[in-house]
């Protein structure tokens, strides 16, 4: 049975069993974790500076959304190749040095905020190695945890260990940003190299890599297995893979106008700014992680939580439009926020409900991939829009949300029964 289908099994059911499998890698497992956090801290972290680094290196806002949008593009191309290297070298041997080239593109886009006085374009080049090192390193945690567990609960308890520290740093990523941006307007960058030297230590030090197995299907095989997925199951995939794209793409265009507004019309910067930010996001999380409670390994609840929570954004995203007073912004995409979060764990769940461990890690790639595709789009897009018709800005992304929740209700149609 799929591990990533009891990703959130009943406490009482896995007690037993926790305590003989994560127990014993808990040190692992807090290694790990640690992944997730500083990727999601390497690029959410920014969303709050970018009117600042719009001011300090005198860019526009399309100039300052593409320092989202490269790290994001890079990753894209880059996820579904470190996944199947992964599969063939081992998930060690690729997560660290991916976790090093982070800290080096941290680096070069620090010292250039910090030496040149037209260091925009060595931005974009430290951005895309650190898009390039995100891409070695998030995704390949799925199926190292997979490896590291014979028991499917015991894989589900660490993941959710693991989605945890994504969370955290969801949270975290607007207030952090703001503070240090708040010290020296380009430390954010050079915090990266630090956060990935750290878990570069945990990994080498914490977690031992696990036995392969069997050897890695030769290319053209793999190329061969991949397509017969894709030819059984591509209805779910492409369904899931245009809804994840849109919760992303709205998600961060969302925040790109809010961190704008919140700057430009009411003034707000710095710590302050973070905290508002923070508000939707925590709430995003915390409805991420009451959902993954409950749905357990019920895919006709996930279809309709996914169904419901798309609906519910599409109609924040289109009350969004009717003020710009700063509390209605805050607590409408709050509400927006939270219909994301509930939306994301069924499709987590969902995408590799009929997918063997052997193609999992690159089939979570490409998904992943999938959802950078929204994350690299939103902010460069609103940013454009921004300037000619918030209108129709809104428009779009209420329409985009109710596609979303019409290909949920319409395309994904799980079995009456679950085995």
């Amino acid at each position: 049975m799929n591990y990533v289908e009891k990703l959130f099994t009943s406490s009482e059911d896995k007690s037993s069993k926790k305590k003989s499998g994560t127990s014993s890698q808990k040190w692992a497992i807090l290694s790990i974790s640690s992944i997730p956090l500083v990727m999601t801290l390497g690029n959410s972290m920014l969303i709050p500076v970018l009117p600042i680094l719009e001011r300090e290196m005198k860019i526009s806002s399309f100039q300052s959304s593409l320092i989202i949008t490269v790290y994001s593009i890079v990753a894209i191309f880059l996820i579904p190749i470190a996944g199947y290297l992964s599969d063939r070298l081992g998930r060690k041997k690729v997560i660290i040095p991916s976790l090093a080239l982070a800290g080096i593109g941290g680096l070069i886009a620090g010292w250039a905020t910090w030496k040149m006085t037209d260091g925009y374009w060595l931005v974009l080049v430290g951005r895309a190695l650190q898009g390039a090192g995100a891409a070695g390193s998030f995704p390949i945690v799925l199926p190292l945890v997979g490896d590291m567990f014979k028991n499917d609960d015991d894989v589900s308890s660490a993941l959710g260990e693991i989605e945890t520290s994504n969370t955290l740093g969801k949270v975290l990523s607007p207030i952090l940003g703001s503070y240090l941006a708040g010290i020296i307007w380009f430390l954010p960058f050079f915090s990266i190299p630090i956060f990935s030297a750290i878990s570069i230590l945990f990994m080498v030090l914490l977690v031992k890599s696990p036995k392969k197995k069997k050897e890695a299907l030769p290319f053209k095989d793999f190329v061969k297995k991949i397509r017969l997925i894709f030819s059984e199951n591509g209805r779910w995939l492409y369904a899931i893979f245009f809804i994840g794209v849109i919760l992303m793409f709205v998600l961060f265009g969302v925040l790109f106008y809010l961190s704008t507004i919140l700057e430009t019309k009411y003034n707000i910067h710095d710590l302050k700014k973070g905290l508002f930010l923070a508000l939707p996001l925590g709430a995003l999380c915390l409805a991420s992680f009451i959902t993954g409670k409950v749905i357990k390994e019920n895919q006709i609840l996930m279809k309709w939580i996914s169904f419901t929570g798309s609906l519910l954004m599409s109609i924040s995203i289109a009350l969004l439009g009717f003020s710009e007073n700063l509390w209605y912004l805050i607590i409408v995409f709050l509400v927006g926020a939270i219909g994301i979060g509930v939306s994301l764990p069924p499709l987590d769940s969902l995408i590799t409900a009929t997918i063997e461990k052997a193609e999992r890690g690159t089939i979570t790639s490409i998904y992943s991939s999938m959802r950078f595709i929204g994350v690299a789009a939103g902010p460069p897009v609103i940013a454009i829009m921004m300037k000619h018709s918030d209108k129709f800005m809104f428009y779009l992304l209420t329409g985009l949300s109710i596609a979303a929740a019409i290909v949920t209700l319409f395309v994904i149609k799980p079995p009456k029964k679950e085995a």
